[in-house]
């Protein structure tokens, strides 16, 4: 670590800067579209607004993994899961603000403008902070190096299982609260805070379960949780039994996304940056298939369930509200399918791994000392 302090790496405050820039300026663009509209119909001027936000939010991922991977080497999957347990921390924050400010009469746009508050905080606080080189560069691995570590076969399942676990995760988590609003009669920005909540609590002990189970192992209990969350959340006809089936999920979800990251960093140090980043690539990615995939089948079982579509279009009240909420549990029992396959891909490299002795992750060595 006294290596890493005597260097410092400029990237990381330029890319942070940028983000903050970009959280202030899509949120502003989203909030005033109104106004702005012109040339472009409203429409188009929040997907502007939206897409900038997205660039900062992926600016932000892009510095924060590898520079957690790069400060803890020899904890990796526990710092990972701690750093993004502020994700539904986050979440939770800004749900209880929007609570408030809504039960104080304020507008959607005054509650979007919570967001500007920390994005322009961070953007303060990176201006003099030194950030130090990543592993890889600190280590002295040439990009060269760095590439050929994506042929790695290893890699390429894990990567390829990105796309299932953040799907397992982010899919259903744009639907959950809708659904059981419609079943179970459940506020949705109620659950919402409620499986955060899960979610930042449980990441804080991922440590642990990785050190008694291993990264994977713990991987393996996470498919086998949301899986069978999944299937609860589909047959959950009251709030106890969608409260549990929302439980089960979310903590069978809540470690998936930062201990692939961290899994991939550890099996691959030498990857550094960029194997983090198409992780996080490939998780981004899963949502632009799963969703529409997931819309589909919550389509065609809507009209189905209806009657035909001339049939749905008539309906109202309660028994629209039984039509949609049959379709969203289709939804949900089909994607737990996604989770149930990687138990087979997570059983054969946890059995590999015990195979040879047990888990161990992959060092490097930074300015000639072991990190």
């Amino acid at each position: 670590m006294e290596i890493l302090a005597a260097r410092c790496s400029p990237i990381f405050l330029i890319l942070l800067g940028l983000s903050s820039l970009c959280f202030v300026a899509g949120n502003l663009v989203v909030i005033f579209a109104d106004s702005l509209t012109g040339a472009l119909p409203v429409f188009w001027v929040v997907w502007i607004g939206m897409a900038i936000i997205g660039v900062a939010q992926g600016l932000v991922e892009t510095v924060i993994n590898p520079l957690a991977a790069t400060l803890y080497p020899d904890d990796k999957t526990h710092k990972l899961n701690v750093l993004h347990a502020w994700w539904p921390g986050g979440i939770i924050i800004g749900g209880l603000v929007s609570l408030a400010l809504g039960y104080w009469g304020f507008g959607w746009q005054a509650r979007l403008a919570v967001v500007l508050l920390p994005a322009v905080t961070f953007g303060f606080m990176v201006i003099g902070t030194k950030f130090p080189p990543t592993e890889r560069v600190a280590a002295g691995v040439s990009a060269t190096g760095m590439f050929k570590e994506l042929g790695r076969p290893l890699f390429i399942v894990l990567w390829l299982s990105m796309f299932l676990t953040a799907a397992s995760e982010l899919a259903p988590g744009q639907w959950v609260d809708i659904a059981l609003t419609r079943t179970v009669g459940m506020k949705g920005i109620v659950l919402l805070i409620y499986v955060s909540g899960l979610m930042f609590l449980m990441r804080h002990f991922a440590g642990t379960l990785a050190h008694k189970l291993s990264p994977i192992g713990l991987l393996w209990f996470s498919c086998l949780l949301a899986s069978a969350g999944l299937l609860l959340l589909s047959v959950a006809n009251s709030p106890i039994t969608g409260l549990l089936a929302a439980t089960v999920w979310g903590v069978g979800v809540c470690y998936m996304w930062p201990t692939m990251l961290a899994s991939a960093s550890e099996r691959f140090p030498k990857g550094g940056a960029l194997l983090i980043g198409l992780m996080g690539t490939a998780g981004n990615l899963s949502i632009k298939f799963v969703l529409p995939w997931m819309g589909n089948i919550f389509d065609e079982t809507k009209i189905r369930a209806a009657g035909g579509e001339a049939a749905f279009k008539a309906l109202t009240g309660d028994r629209l509200n039984e039509v949609l909420g049959i379709a969203a549990q289709t939804s949900f029992r089909v994607v737990a399918i996604l989770p149930a396959i990687l138990l087979a891909v997570f059983g054969a490299i946890w059995l590999y791994d015990k195979s040879r002795g047990g888990y161990k992750a992959e060092t490097i060595v930074l300015g000639g000392a072991k990190s």
